[in-house]
């Protein structure tokens, strides 16, 4: 997005995003790469939807959590791997026709305009299947991963998200929910759970696969919450319907990014990539 392009991110970051999504790349170029038995081109998506391009700032973030709680990049990069393969997931389904309908995503074709729409269902099925099997990979940390990001990615929360959403865009049986465009409360709890929750989950499983305590994961899921809901704000400033609420978002990224850092106090300076990020969207407002 223009809003954080990550070449207008501050050295610090700039440097951490580009070495994480080369790490990330690789590893996940590695897991899903197609076997020569692949019926329907199944695996052959999967691939194309999780390594296409994109800034893979959500696994940058559980890399960057994982250290700032002492823990190594080498122990968090399945976490890592599965917060990008969810992700991937969400974006093939958000793009179907009975979604989005998008045929256009980065710059190229969307998963279902070049696997079709069955392979295109399936790969998003097999995204999701398979960042819960490399969360397993965490050892005596998987279980409170896996009920982290089944909790983050579920009804309550990113799907949520997608269904209201969906609500507004009058794409739900029961016609669409009111419009948001005057309501920044409302705005932000479809962010929270769109965006927020995602965000929320990278930096609470990297703080997990570091193997922190309790108080401190959630300190970093309020942390990730916070980000990425500034985050979201920053996606919506091209948005022509709710540029009549451009400053209050503008001013709701700045205290949300405030609140993130805050977050961080404990864990300084190891946090200082966290810390940097959440001022480079203060900024950004």
């Amino acid at each position: 997005m223009a809003t954080l392009a990550p070449a207008s991110a501050p050295p610090l970051v700039q440097q951490f995003l580009e070495d994480a999504r080369v790490t990330v790349d690789r590893e996940l170029d590695r897991r899903l790469a197609p076997p020569a038995d692949d019926p329907g081109r199944l695996v052959a998506a999967m691939h194309y939807a999780a390594t296409g391009p994109g800034k893979r700032l959500r696994p940058a973030i559980v890399l960057a959590a994982a250290e700032a709680c002492g823990g190594t990049r080498d122990a968090a990069l399945p976490a890592a791997c599965a917060i990008e393969m969810l992700h991937a997931y969400t974006l093939v389904h958000d793009d179907l026709p009975a979604m989005d309908d998008d045929d256009e995503r980065r710059g190229r074709p969307t998963v279902h305009i070049a696997f079709g729409e069955a392979i295109a269902i399936l790969a998003g099925d097999g995204l999701l299947t398979q960042a819960f099997a490399t969360l397993a990979e965490l050892g005596p940390h998987a279980a409170p991963a896996v009920a982290v990001l089944g909790r983050r990615a579920g009804a309550r929360e990113l799907l949520m998200g997608q269904a209201i959403d969906l609500g507004v865009a009058g794409r739900l049986p029961s016609g669409p929910t009111p419009a948001l465009h005057h309501d920044l409360a409302a705005i932000e709890r479809m962010h929270a759970a769109k965006t927020g929750a995602l965000f929320a989950a990278a930096a609470e499983l990297g703080a997990i696969a570091a193997g922190a305590p309790a108080a401190t994961c959630a300190a970093l899921g309020r942390y990730g919450l916070a980000i990425g809901i500034a985050f979201q704000h920053a996606d919506d400033r091209d948005d022509a319907e709710l540029l009549d609420l451009a400053a209050a978002a503008a001013e709701r990224m700045r205290v949300l990014c405030a609140e993130a850092r805050a977050e961080l106090a404990p864990l300084r300076p190891r946090a200082a990539v966290l810390d940097a990020l959440a001022a480079w969207m203060a900024a950004r407002a």
